[in-house]
């Protein structure tokens, strides 16, 4: 064997064990997923009838795919607001800014949603400070119900909007922006036409990333929803563990997987998600 081939080979050695790895814990249990899917309860495509034929299954895509982008649309505008705040303001207070961004992340999903259930309860503090205005007169159903749901989706997904269009808007030259103002444009016409075009790849890196989360969302749904609005993970837990109905649980999982794998293959063919996602090239 040539030196050459030999330290091919040698490369191919260090990188099996983290294949063999990748295999055993990644690749083949969603192959078995993949398997159960059409062989549970009985071997063919039944399961996969149920996206045509089933009301139920269709409502609860539907709403996945509601929530999904109503999340992503609000964390968005909230996150580009926050995002484009940091990046105009100073070295000594960007560090205090992302430290209140990235605080939230910090804490455990699970506290975060049995705050908002806290509240936005019929008792809660919300309720009672409007009914105390005199704002309303009876309490709000604020949660478990798609409101309670989005509520805390966005409020977990805003860090991960800001910090892909951050860095996007870190990118932007400001002396861009002085020649636009030199140029004559106005704060609002530099912004819309310099800036806000700049940091599209940011707003479309994140919109990406909050979306698939969002599809595959479980804890804040479950807890905020109250049973009462069901999401696709949801949906997926109750079937197997509470109907015992492996093939149809199975079934929804690899739909909710091709759905990822499809998204991120759509927004390939528009941007460089590459570079979007920080790998350069």
């Amino acid at each position: 064997m040539s030196p050459r081939g030999r330290a091919a080979l040698g490369w191919w050695a260090l990188i099996l064990p983290a294949f063999l790895l990748l295999t055993a814990f990644y690749l083949a249990p969603i192959l078995q997923v993949l398997a159960i899917s059409v062989t549970e309860p009985r071997p063919g495509l039944g399961n996969y009838e149920r996206l045509f034929t089933s009301e139920s299954v269709q409502r609860v895509i539907v709403t996945t795919l509601r929530i999904g982008v109503v999340t992503t649309t609000i964390a968005l505008l909230l996150g580009y607001v926050l995002a484009y705040r940091v990046a105009m303001a100073g070295p000594r207070a960007q560090r205090w800014w992302l430290l209140a961004v990235l605080v939230p992340l910090w804490i455990s999903v699970l506290v975060r949603a049995f705050a908002w259930v806290t509240l936005l309860r019929r008792q809660g503090l919300v309720n009672e400070g409007l009914l105390a205005a005199g704002v309303i007169q009876e309490p709000l159903a604020l949660v478990w119900n798609e409101f309670g749901i989005v509520v805390g989706m966005v409020h977990y997904m805003v860090p991960y909007a800001v910090l892909p269009m951050l860095s996007a808007m870190r990118e932007i030259d400001p002396r861009v922006l002085a020649a636009a103002r030199g140029l004559g444009a106005s704060r609002g016409a530099a912004f819309l036409r310099v800036f806000l075009p700049l940091s599209l790849p940011g707003v479309i890196a994140a919109g990406v990333l909050v979306f698939i989360f969002s599809l595959g969302f479980y804890i804040t749904p479950a807890l905020l929803g109250g049973g009462k609005t069901l999401m696709v993970a949801e949906w997926i837990k109750l079937q197997i563990l509470d109907l015992i109905r492996w093939g149809l649980g199975a079934m929804m999982a690899t739909v909710l997987v091709v759905a990822i794998l499809a998204t991120l293959a759509v927004f390939s063919r528009l941007v460089n998600l590459r570079r979007l996602f920080g790998a350069g090239g």
